[in-house]
């Protein structure tokens, strides 16, 4: 993949298997926080992995012993200086690298290894799928500091995940959600026995092994129907999804490994 021959700072990109890389946010020293820099660089390899034929799956993590602990607050000291549009200009910046990650047309899934706070909190709501670490923990910092918990998509993608009344409680009071409880609410699926990036991996190889475009409109077709306001509008949209996926030879090789008892051969196209 020629986006994987980009160098960037605050990130690193490895394909670990056919079809499966693995993203890490490098900070380490700085528990993974956010920078400009990394929000320009998350957009950059966002978009040029959508480009990518060959992709399937992305996984995103932390080096170190955090996800990532939001914005670095070593950088905060200049916000309140900044004019209404100089912050705006700020919250989009940070808005679009969250919405390219989001956007990346294969499945995203967070293997979340320890603090997701703030900012980073609503990295891990922007994947599609979310494994935790025993050391995965959650907080909504945001009131903590002054700001609203409306930041980055969190008040919309948490609400839709785990229900308004939790998502108040969590967001009101900027508390701290250990691993097992962000299971019992669904906002992980699972908590890893050992390491959340290995059976990330194993997720990412079931993927793998179905037919690239009706995994890649399933995932359109459930994210655009959380913003469809009807069930004919769902409706409309699956049908179009399923028309253009007999017109692939990935469903017509299906059938015929069915009929054959063998494992299918999918090209994505």
């Amino acid at each position: 993949m020629k986006t994987l021959d980009q160098r960037f700072e605050t990130l690193l990109a490895e394909e670990v298997k056919p079809g499966i890389v693995v993203v890490t946010l490098n900070r380490p020293d700085r528990y993974n926080a956010m920078t400009n820099i990394m929000f320009v660089e998350l957009e950059q390899l966002a978009w040029g992995l959508d480009t990518e034929d060959d992709l399937r799956v992305v996984i995103l993590t932390g080096a170190g012993r955090a996800f990532c602990s939001g914005y670095d607050l070593a950088d905060a000291d200049d916000l309140p200086n900044l004019g209404a549009l100089g912050m705006l200009d700020q919250q989009e910046r940070a808005a679009r690298a969250l919405s390219a990650i989001r956007s990346v047309r294969v499945p995203v899934v967070a293997a979340v290894n320890g603090a997701a706070a703030g900012g980073g909190f609503s990295l891990a709501l922007a994947a599609d799928i979310r494994i935790g670490s025993a050391a995965a923990k959650f907080n909504a910092a945001f009131v903590r500091i002054g700001l609203s918990a409306g930041d980055l998509g969190t008040s919309w993608l948490l609400t839709r995940l785990i229900g308004p009344a939790k998502t108040s409680e969590i967001c009101f009071t900027g508390r701290i959600v250990g691993a097992a409880e962000a299971a019992d609410l669904g906002l992980v699926n699972w908590v890893a026995d050992d390491d959340a990036v290995a059976d990330a991996l194993g997720l990412a190889e079931q993927i793998v092994s179905n037919s690239p475009g009706g995994v890649q409109l399933s995932k359109r077709a459930l994210q655009a129907n959380l913003e469809v306001g009807s069930y004919a509008a769902a409706l409309e949209l699956e049908n179009r999804g399923q028309a253009l996926l007999t017109r692939s030879s990935d469903m017509p090789e299906a059938l015929a490994a069915f009929k054959e008892k063998r494992t299918p051969v999918f090209q994505g196209n």
